[in-house]
């Protein structure tokens, strides 16, 4: 019975120390994920007001720029899969590569061949142990992540895509993060950034909703010319929006973070008490048997005198 108590109490103290690990893991989350929510709705805006501008030169214009004409048969597709740099956040990042290989699996079967391009360590650690291959990572910074990341990342995509597949670039590029939807809510979305999607307010998402006007799109007038104009606005359309959608995903991952690590405390506080009074019952187990030793032995005492 002593044996059992010993057993018990240490169970009591790892667990102790591992709801302390977990319960520190979710205050930082929690500290953190409020900056990362201020700084996806500070982006939004900016990133939907580049998109609709764009739009509205690709809709009401005929400038065959190469950003935003469809390629004839399309043989390659980039594919942008941002995952986290590290775990215990959920499924977070196994929601956004399940996302990924239902796309990649969408485009080889439209004949297309997939270049994968990935963010975090999660995303890279999945194809290396696979041995799949991938074209280049972005490691190091998916819970905060800079500008300057994002302007390299859609300064690689952009030049493959004006490559085009006849000089070893690609036709189309693709984008799988999670977009935060509010604390319990995040979802995987797919975005094809090149070449641009004319999209219509009826197919934003519920946050793009929020933040989008209503009406028409503004009419614009270009100066000095369509082209120069395309020339300026796409670049900064496409590193907008992969910026944002990298805010997004780290608000995705701090939200799914705190949430797993209040999980895991909860979880901890019922180990504790289920081991508490396991102890609890070894211990008074050990004390009858105790007073029926001692009460066994004054009766063989009696008896004997």
């Amino acid at each position: 019975m002593a044996g059992q108590q010993r057993v018990y109490r240490q169970r009591i103290r790892s667990v102790q120390a591992t709801k302390k690990i977990t319960r520190a893991m979710e205050l930082i989350a929690a500290s953190r994920v409020v900056k990362a929510r201020q700084r996806v709705t500070e982006s939004t805006p900016y990133a939907l007001a580049l998109t609709r501008a764009c739009s509205a030169v690709a809709t009401h214009t005929n400038e065959n720029h190469p950003l935003t004409t469809e390629r004839e048969n399309p043989k390659r597709a980039a594919v942008l899969i941002v995952t986290s740099d590290r775990g215990l956040a959920g499924a977070y990042s196994v929601s956004a590569i399940k996302k990924s290989a239902e796309l990649i699996e969408k485009l080889t079967g439209e004949g297309k061949e997939v270049l994968p391009y990935l963010v975090g360590r999660k995303g890279v650690s999945y194809y290396r142990f696979r041995r799949r291959e991938f074209v280049q990572e972005w490691t190091g910074f998916t819970d905060a992540p800079p500008f300057d990341v994002a302007r390299e990342i859609g300064e690689v995509l952009t030049d493959q895509f004006v490559k085009g597949s006849d000089d070893g670039g690609v036709d189309e590029v693709h984008i799988v993060y999670t977009r935060f939807v509010n604390m319990v809510t995040q979802e995987p979305q797919v975005v094809r950034l090149l070449p641009l999607e004319v999209v219509s307010a009826d197919e934003l998402g519920e946050d793009e909703q929020h933040h989008a006007p209503d009406g028409p799109l503004p009419l614009y007038d270009f100066e000095p010319s369509t082209a120069e104009v395309l020339d300026a606005l796409l670049p900064r359309y496409v590193t907008a929006r992969i910026y944002n959608a990298l805010l997004q995903s780290a608000a995705s991952e701090l939200a799914a973070r705190q949430r797993a690590m209040k999980s895991a405390t909860d979880n901890a506080e019922d180990l504790i008490k289920t081991y508490t009074r396991l102890a609890n019952q070894a211990r008074q187990a050990e004390i009858t048997q105790e007073i029926s030793e001692i009460v066994g032995g004054a009766s063989a005492l009696a008896d004997a005198s």
